[in-house]
């Protein structure tokens, strides 16, 4: 038996020896791009038990059949941060699905705001983009794709135990993200953070983020980040400093 060349998520249960049928984009990965053999392992995840060792016992022409074998890591739950933001063009957005998944993101919700130029949302490539992501960067689950949702809808019904990062480019860059953050660290478990559109929130938009008590408005500096970049940057600050 050979180590395992990959790691790949499978939306099931996991037990041992259940047999695991791999097919279409992910068994065209294994098959022409790996050129995995019979007896060759594959970890295997599926955000519920945990990540196993599976073998490959068959290679057909429609799929890859895999036996699951022993459990190498039990599940761990992800840091509870959602990431909201304004839809933006297809290549960004994939890069900043990924990115989100890789800082450990529990939650990916696309928000249709007054200046959002794209408005309709493929939530299954967003969920393909999250799961290549996840299977790279060693997570042990995927985070959940929301359906899109309006920014009124959004905040009217927001939950009163979360806290939403606002990353707002109009307020003053004299305070540091961190020293915004840092009063909050043993305070506050439940996160989100709030990424607008290209074109930046609109002033009754604006407005009603001012006056939730659920918002604390931050900056990210002087200079105006891509939705992408603010999204990475954001994420991480909050990694090291409040998880």
């Amino acid at each position: 038996m050979k180590k395992s060349k990959t790691r790949i998520f499978v939306n099931k249960t996991i037990s041992s020896n259940l047999l695991i049928y791999i097919k279409n984009k992910q068994h065209h990965f294994l098959k022409n791009v790996l050129r995995i053999k019979v007896n060759d392992e594959i970890n295997v995840f599926d955000s519920i038990t945990g990540e196993w060792k599976s073998i490959v016992i068959a290679i057909n022409r429609d799929n890859t059949v895999l036996r699951i074998g022993s459990i190498i890591d039990k599940i761990k739950t992800s840091s509870d941060i959602w990431l909201i933001f304004a839809p933006i063009k297809q290549h960004r957005m994939s890069i900043a699905i990924q990115k989100a998944t890789e800082l450990g993101v529990s939650k990916i919700v696309p928000c249709i705001t007054e200046f959002t130029n794209i408005r309709k949302i493929n939530t299954k490539n967003l969920n393909d983009n999250a799961i290549e992501a996840a299977e790279q960067c060693g997570r042990l689950d995927v985070p959940k794709i929301e359906k899109q949702i309006e920014f009124n809808t959004l905040l009217s019904n927001w939950p009163k135990d979360r806290k939403l990062i606002y990353c707002n480019e109009r307020i003053d860059t004299n305070q540091s993200i961190i020293d915004k953050l840092s009063p909050y660290k043993n305070s506050i478990n439940k996160w989100a953070v709030l990424i607008g559109p290209e074109g930046g929130f609109s002033n009754h938009e604006n407005k009603l983020l001012s006056e939730s008590n659920d918002v604390l408005s931050v900056s990210l500096g002087e200079k105006l980040l891509r939705s992408d970049t603010a999204i990475t940057v954001s994420l991480f600050i909050i990694q090291q400093l409040l998880v």
